[in-house]
């Protein structure tokens, strides 16, 4: 072998190792941030008819989950809210990607369907739907309040990313029930149905730190937040804030709630004359159990982690006897024979090959996510509902025909459900096949 060879193949082998140690350099981290969002004054209650508030039953909070694998960062929002607009979130949600030098995909921003939060930003498609909700002055002063602590929990994610680990789990809770209610008739209303369709899986996602510590939890459940009925006139979390505080507790950590397909789904207790504050604790036992007990089970977690965010939009008719809300006019398509479309945005998050999260800003039916999750291909498959927005209900063709209040106040057709499944089945099974 001549000198110069050999200076070739040390200098390639070294090129390699530079490469090979530039990889591992590139280490998973986490974080996590909660920021206190409950208000000092008086609001008018989201969720219900509009109700002043009267005093706070428990607190609520912007919970920040902060991930980053050395080339993509992605953060998730919980927050203890009950609609937002998804112009609002997608404005927000934009002006930190830019902030922070992300793609919009990057930031998502779900909220916990809690009946028993301030109103926050304009109303969006309910008040379109349901506008006599809508008869009162915006308190712009909270929702700049909201607007502003979000991102400063952002923010403080960002900051203190550390080492961490991951993993995912599963687990089952039997805190939910199908509301659709049919008497003889067959009329359907909101009540109980025992008999319905439900899904009663929790998705686990846990963050530890380098050293196993408990880092976070994002738990994923379907579950309205009206354990409080609408006579209740308390700030509360309602069920899900009361397990995340439950579960805090407990493990010493925060937890997100991320709400799932729940557009027909209710809290076991709800909708009853009986609905009080006391009921509340009942869900520590009925979903916060549950959930520890999914954490205890989840054997595995791992540093080695590779985050892939990606986005696509549904096209899908709009109802034609809704007049649109101009401030979301860049959600409408209207094409050059007057027919009206919709333009929903979808997100995804890959986490290796086992994890994916799938989020809309829908009220979606429980049947939905269930068939997208019997069909992925990935081990782990969770739907994040509620998030970057609301576009009010998504029901199946099937509900859509039962009628109720649901497909009522959906601005949707009930092709819309086909367009769904079709649209996220094909993104997951190219996410899936992507190296």
């Amino acid at each position: 072998m001549t000198a110069r060879c050999a200076f070739r193949i040390s200098f390639c082998l070294g090129l390699l190792l530079a490469a090979f140690s530039g990889l591992r350099a590139a280490e998973f981290r986490a974080a996590v941030a909660t920021v206190d969002i409950t208000p000092e004054t008086p609001q008018m209650l989201r969720g219900y008819g509009p109700r002043m508030s009267s005093q706070v039953h428990d607190r609520i909070y912007h919970r920040v989950v902060a991930l980053d694998d050395g080339t993509t960062s992605f953060f998730l929002v919980s927050s203890d809210l009950c609609s937002l607009s998804p112009a609002f979130c997608d404005r927000v949600t934009g002006d930190l990607a830019r902030e922070l030098g992300l793609p919009p995909e990057n930031i998502w921003w779900s909220i916990t369907h809690t009946h028993s939060s301030p109103y926050v930003g304009p109303p969006g498609i309910p008040g379109a739907l349901m506008p006599n909700r809508f008869q009162f002055p915006l308190d712009e002063a909270y929702t700049a309040r909201v607007e502003q602590s979000l991102a400063e929990g952002v923010r403080q994610a960002r900051q203190n990313l550390r080492p961490a680990r991951l993993g995912a789990g599963w687990g089952e809770a039997e805190a939910n029930v199908n509301r659709r209610a049919r008497d003889a008739s067959g009329r359907v209303r909101l009540g109980s149905n025992p008999a319905g369709p439900v899904d009663r899986r929790i998705g686990l996602i846990r963050l530890e730190k380098a050293g196993g510590a408990p880092l976070a939890l994002i738990a994923n459940y379907p579950m309205h937040g009206t354990v409080l009925g609408g006579g209740s006139t308390l700030i509360s979390g309602d069920g899900p804030g009361i397990v995340a505080a439950y579960v805090e507790q407990k493990i010493g950590a925060p937890m997100l709630y991320v709400n799932g397909a729940a557009g027909n789904i209710a809290p076991v207790y709800s909708t009853r004359p009986e609905a009080e504050a006391d009921l509340l604790s009942r869900f520590e036992v009925l979903l916060g159990d549950p959930i520890l007990d999914a954490n205890r089970r989840l054997a595995a977690t791992t540093a080695e982690v590779k985050l892939r965010a990606s986005r696509l939009i549904l096209e899908t008719p709009k109802r034609p006897d809704l007049n649109w809300p101009d401030e979301l006019k860049d959600y409408l398509r209207v094409s050059g024979d007057g027919k009206e479309t919709l333009l929903v945005p979808l997100r995804f998050l890959r986490i290796n090959d086992e994890i994916v999260i799938w989020s809309a800003p829908l009220e979606l039916f429980c049947e939905i996510s269930n068939e997208i999750r019997a069909s992925s291909p990935f081990s782990h498959t969770f739907y994040a509902g509620y998030t970057n927005g609301t576009f009010a209900y998504l029901p199946t063709e099937e509900e859509f025909r039962a009628g109720g209040y649901e497909p009522a106040t959906s601005p949707f057709t009930a092709a819309a459900a086909g367009h769904l499944i079709a649209a996220v089945n094909r993104h997951l099974r190219e996410l899936h096949a992507a190296q």
